[in-house]
């Protein structure tokens, strides 16, 4: 899958649903559906009170914009479900219910593509004098000595770390002048995987992915290059990671190269908000990524205006969760 930033709760005062009703409804991955399933009502499951709050970066499901919870799964593979007693005050910080104005639907896998934006293999042509200099998509700004860190955390409770950072390179594909982003995955002081991604972006807003060089390591020594592509190169073609404006059905191709990138996102809910690690971010855009390529896999990616990715969660075939520790600005 695209790596983070293109690679990351929901606090909302309704009855909490079962992670196991949740995984029923939104486990497949035949395109950019969400289908909730109400669960068997239950004496002890009771509304959270007004006022509550939830553990910095955890996540609570609700009917608009469903998310799993964050905790340890049972012997079964399966997070336990969620049980709140009645009267109990859940603590700080998490997602919080969503404005009136905030969205939600499911957009069907074949629906057109609002403002032109790539789909399936379909070739595009770029035309570079329509590209700018800056990335300053308020969803997914990149300027120039931007650095994120996130923690991953998997399902057997591993931890690893990312590291991303904008860096002064550039690199020309399709004669467009591309930003260089360097992301590394770190298991401790080893590094697992090391990739240089190449995005720019249109006079119009919309960020392209024009490709990306990844390695992964074992040992020390560079096992696999698999994911790798250009724009351009043996047929593979640019892709977008964030529209311009970003409203509610929108699908899209974020990367293609037959058997190497097949990468499509859709936009599910806008308007939100989420906290982690102790800081809360508004107006939030939600989107549902897939791939061809690995039929069951299924990632959430929540990205907060002026900062980007903040979360992301996978909740099939394994339930992990990469959540925002650090971000500093240029």
């Amino acid at each position: 899958m695209t790596e983070i930033p293109a690679r990351i709760g929901i606090r909302l005062v309704v009855p909490l649903v079962t992670v196991a009703a949740f995984f029923a409804g939104c486990t497949s991955a035949n395109g950019p559906d969400w289908t909730f399933v109400p669960p068997t009502p239950t004496p002890s499951v009771a509304p959270a009170p007004s006022g509550s709050a939830v553990p910095a970066g955890s996540v609570v499901p609700s009917p608009s914009t469903v998310a799993p919870a964050s905790g340890s799964p049972n012997a079964s593979g399966t997070p336990a479900a969620s049980v709140i007693p009645s009267g109990s005050v859940l603590p700080s910080a998490s997602v919080a219910p969503p404005s009136p104005s905030a969205s939600v639907a499911a957009p069907s896998p074949s629906a057109a593509p609002a403002g032109g934006l790539p789909q399936g293999s379909d070739p595009v042509t770029l035309n570079p004098a329509d590209f700018v200099a800056v990335i300053d998509n308020p969803y997914l700004p990149l300027p120039v000595g931007a650095k994120w860190t996130y923690t991953e955390v998997d399902e057997q409770g591993d931890e690893q770390t990312v590291v991303v950072g904008v860096t002064d390179q550039t690199r020309q594909i399709l004669g467009i002048t591309a930003t260089v982003v360097h992301d590394q995955l770190k298991e401790g002081n080893d590094v697992i995987e090391d990739t240089f991604d190449w995005y720019a972006q249109d006079r119009f807003g919309n960020v392209w992915y024009l490709g990306e060089d990844t390695k992964e390591f074992e040992n020390g020594e560079v096992s696999s290059t698999a994911g790798s592509w250009e724009a351009g190169v043996n047929g593979a073609q640019p892709g977008v990671i964030m529209p311009a404006t970003p409203a509610v059905g929108q699908g899209y191709r974020q990367e293609y190269l037959a058997g190497e990138a097949e990468d499509t996102a859709a936009i599910i809910a806008t308007g939100e908000l989420v906290a982690v690690s102790g800081d809360s971010y508004s107006d939030v855009v939600v989107t549902r990524e897939v791939t061809a390529l690995e039929p069951d896999l299924v990632e959430y990616k929540f990205y907060a205006p002026g900062v980007g990715v903040v979360l992301e969660m996978g909740i099939s075939p394994e339930i992990t969760r990469v959540e925002l520790i650090e971000f500093v600005a240029p």
